[in-house]
């Protein structure tokens, strides 16, 4: 059988770009090579793409050869909205053309300075957007890819833009009829123009302690906790560092207890299918970046210790949750549990969560019975179905 070209591309501008690295190298070295031609494409943390020996070398943290990684999107240089180096060549997606089903074509262009394009391809397969947060989870990459007619695993643009704005994500959750802790956005404008009756008005609505986010980021980037009121001006001022809209929640369990820190994974594109659920025990007051990424002690606890009816709760509103955003592919749905009444709220879902083989989504699918490699098949597969699916669709009368 002939192999899939898989282009994993990572990186990316956003704050989460050194867990995409992790995320990507764990992908690329889990995949199949008797199945899959691997394709690393990186984007650098100045929106930089990169491929081949660039590609590899940003993996590893190095900073990819300048000469040759175009800014995606720069007129003087490129004919293109989005450009690969590949080696010492420039790889540039066309238009789709008219009619052209399955993979699209690259052109490439071997002496960059004089444009002089070659008429040689490259093809992939389906691309595998390992990227996580702004310009890579947001629907940002996928809709380049939808407009270069390009198979991709995960959530298309809706689902990718709606989950990663908390503020919209939780408006749909709420019209699907799923559990909410208390929670207020603000405007960033807003804030700069009277922090102190904002301040007053986010007093009269919720009690502390709150968590201040930013409606628009992952891995916990920029989240802080307030536990009263002369902490939340600077938790404020953190997360407007981040982005304009920003969501300001309740805590769960008060003042002296924690809520419980639950997550589920679920795969699938129109019948998708929830796994077993973990649990979160962050080393510190909650499960933020640091918790996460650079410090030991936070537990995993898979499956997670729950009743088989608060298990099968969790997995029902998972997948409704999923399906609340119009999510495809895969997607981790975290929640909360109010530790005294064992109630339990939906808190957010992530379309591409941390993929590294000891990352909580491909664990739970491993405690669930399906290993890693199984997984990342099971995901090229989604993704290429997906694009099949919408090829039944007619653009013209």
């Amino acid at each position: 059988m002939k192999k899939l070209r898989v282009g994993v591309l990572f990186g990316g501008r956003s704050g989460e770009h050194e867990v995409s690295l992790l995320s990507a190298a764990s992908v690329l070295q889990a995949m199949d090579p008797a199945k899959y031609e691997a394709v690393p494409i990186g984007i650098t943390k100045e929106g930089r793409w990169v491929t081949a020996g660039h590609a590899e070398r940003l993996l590893r943290g190095e900073e990819p050869h300048e000469a040759r990684a175009l800014r995606a999107g720069d007129p003087e240089s490129t004919p293109g909205a989005a450009v690969l180096a590949r080696g010492e060549a420039i790889v540039v997606p066309p238009v789709p053309l008219q009619g052209q089903s399955g993979m699209v074509p690259f052109q490439t262009a071997d002496d960059v300075p004089a444009r002089r394009w070659t008429d040689h391809t490259i093809n992939v397969d389906v691309i595998f957007p390992v990227l996580h947060g702004t310009f890579g989870e947001d629907g940002t990459i996928q809709g380049l890819l939808e407009l270069a007619d390009l198979p991709y695993v995960g959530a298309g643009v809706l689902g990718s833009s709606a989950g990663m704005d908390k503020d919209v994500m939780k408006q749909l959750f709420r019209a699907a009829g799923l559990p909410l802790v208390k929670h207020v956005t603000v405007l960033r404008s807003d804030w700069e123009a009277d922090r102190k009756r904002v301040q007053r008005a986010l007093e009269g609505k919720l009690k502390y302690p709150v968590f201040v986010k930013p409606a628009n980021l992952g891995s916990s980037v920029g989240i802080s906790k307030a536990h009263n009121n002369a902490e939340l001006p600077a938790c404020m001022d953190e997360a407007a560092r981040f982005d304009r809209k920003l969501v300001v929640e309740q805590g769960v369990g008060g003042k002296k207890q924690k809520a419980r820190e639950l997550e589920c994974s679920v795969l699938g594109n129109d019948r998708p299918q929830a796994s077993l659920p973990g649990e979160v025990v962050p080393v510190k007051e909650f499960y933020d970046y640091a918790a996460k990424y650079l410090e030991e002690g936070s537990q995993l606890l898979i499956p997670a210790p729950l009743t088989k009816a608060e298990i099968k709760r969790v997995q029902e509103m998972a997948v409704r949750a999923f399906r609340a955003v119009d999510c495809a592919g895969l997607a981790r749905v975290d929640f909360l549990m109010e530790p005294r009444s064992r109630k339990i709220y939906v808190n957010e879902i992530n379309t591409m969560p941390g993929f590294t083989s000891i990352s909580m989504y491909p664990k739970l699918w491993a405690a669930s019975g399906l290993p890693y490699p199984e997984l990342i098949d099971r995901l090229i597969q989604l993704g290429l179905e997906r694009h099949a699916d919408k090829k039944k669709n007619q653009y013209s009368r």
